[in-house]
C-alpha cells in the first residue's frame, strides 16, 4: 500500500520540494495551505494534479485535529512557520502562535488520533543564536536571539517531550539556511540575486542590505528535503543537524552573485556607511540601511552534519557557488523573459 504523507506549509520553498520528492516516491501527498485572497500555490504547479490540498492553519486546533483524524497519515512533515527572523521582532505574538503553538497542535492531534504516525518537526539553526560552540551539533546548547528562534526552541523541546512521554516517532530536523529559486524574495539571498538582476537590466539602482558580516551556512533546499525524508525512514526517532558544514558572510554571497552577473564589486567605508561599487560602471549598487539590522544579531552559524552523514547517509552535495549558479540562472532566465518576478 502507498504511504500517506501530510505536509504543513506545503506551498513554501522546502515544502514544495518535499512534495515533489514524495510524489516521485509514490506517496499519496496531502498538504495544508492557509486561505488567502490570492493564489499562492505557484511552487506546486508541476504536481498540483498529483496532490490534495486542504485549507487550514496549524494554529486552528480543531481543523488541524479533524484533518489528521480524517487523513490518518503515515508521515507528517510540519514545515508551517512564520520563518522570517527580522519579521518575528515585529510580529512576536503571531510568530509564537505559528512556530510554537502550531507544532503542539500537530503533536497533540497525532497523539489522540493516529499515534503510529511519524512526525518531522522542522527546526532551525536560529535556535543556537549567539553560539556556544563552533560548529554547532545536536549537543550544542541553545541560545536564541529572536522571537523566531525562541519559538522554535519550544517546538523542538515539545517534540522531544511527546517522543519521550507518549512514545511517538517524533523527530527534529535542525536545518541551517537552505535556499533555491523558490526562496521568497524578502529573504536575503533571493533579495541579493533579484535586486542585482534588476540593476543589471537598468530597472533598479541600489540594493540595500543590513549586516554584511553575518556568517551563514547555506545549502540547497531540495537537498534538505531529502534529509527530512531520510529522518523519518530512520530506525528510531531522533534529532539531526542538517547543514553543509561551511559558512560564508552576506558580503561573500553578494560578491559571488555580482561576479556571476558580470559586476565586479569594490567596497568603500565600513559598518553603516559601507557601499559596494561596480568597478565596471563606477556606480554604487549596494548600500547599508540600518533598518535591516536585527535588534539582537546572530553573527555566526555553521553546522556539524556528521551525525546525519553517519546515521542517515545524507550530506549536502551542492557548493555555495553551485547554489548561486542555480538561483541566478533561474531568476535571470525568468526576468529576461517577463521583466518581473513571480514570487
Amino acid at each position: 500500500m502507498k504511504k500517506i504523507a501530510l505536509i504543513t506549509g506545503i506551498n513554501g520553498q522546502t515544502g514544495s520540494y518535499l512534495a515533489e520528492l514524495l510524489v516521485n516516491k509514490g506517496y499519496i501527498v496531502h498538504g495544508i495551505v492557509r486561505r488567502v485572497s490570492s493564489i499562492n500555490t505557484e511552487r506546486l504547479n508541476s504536481i498540483l494534479d498529483k496532490i490534495t490540498l486542504h485549507y487550514g492553519d496549524v494554529t486552528d486546533a480543531l481543523s488541524t485535529s479533524n484533518l489528521i483524524a480524517k487523513i490518518q497519515p503515515d508521515e507528517i512533515y510540519n514545515l508551517a512557520a512564520q520563518s522570517h527572523v527580522h519579521v518575528s521582532f515585529s510580529l512576536p505574538g503571531y510568530t509564537q502562535s505559528v512556530d510554537a503553538y502550531g507544532p503542539l497542535v500537530v503533536l497533540e492531534s497525532v497523539r489522540v488520533h493516529c499515534p503510529k504516525a511519524k512526525i518531522l518537526q522542522s527546526s532551525t539553526s536560529e535556535m543556537f543564536g549567539k553560539v556556544k560552540e563552533i560548529p554547532q551539533s545536536e549537543l550544542t546548547a541553545f541560545n536564541p536571539r529572536s522571537p523566531y528562534g525562541i519559538s522554535k526552541v519550544f517546538a523542538y523541546w515539545i517534540t522531544r517531550n511527546y517522543r519521550d512521554a507518549y512514545k511517538l516517532f517524533a523527530s527534529n530536523s535542525i536545518c541551517y539556511n537552505h535556499e533555491s529559486p523558490r526562496r521568497g524574495r524578502t529573504f536575503v539571498t533571493r533579495k541579493i540575486i533579484t535586486e542585482l538582476i534588476k540593476i543589471k537590466f537598468g530597472d533598479s539602482k541600489l540594493l540595500t542590505l543590513g549586516n554584511l558580516s553575518a556568517q551563514r551556512d547555506w545549502g540547497l533546499a531540495a537537498d534538505f528535503a531529502v534529509a527530512m525524508h531520510a529522518i523519518l525512514q530512520h530506525d528510531k526517532p531522533d534529532d539531526f543537524v542538517i547543514a553543509t558544514g561551511k559558512t560564508y558572510t552576506i558580503r561573500d554571497f553578494a560578491e559571488r552573485t555580482a561576479k556571476k552577473l558580470g559586476m565586479d564589486l569594490i567596497w568603500e567605508g565600513s559598518g553603516l556607511d559601507e557601499i559596494g561599487i561596480d568597478k565596471n560602471t563606477g556606480k554604487t549598487i549596494i548600500g547599508i540601511d540600518p533598518k535591516y539590522y536585527r535588534p539582537t544579531e546572530v553573527d555566526l552559524l555553521i553546522g556539524d552534519p556528521s551525525k546525519a552523514k553517519r546515521e542517515l547517509g545524507w550530506e549536502s552535495t551542492t557548493t555555495l557557488d553551485e547554489l548561486i549558479d542555480i538561483m541566478v540562472k533561474s531568476d535571470l532566465d525568468y526576468y529576461s523573459k517577463y521583466k518581473k518576478f513571480n514570487y
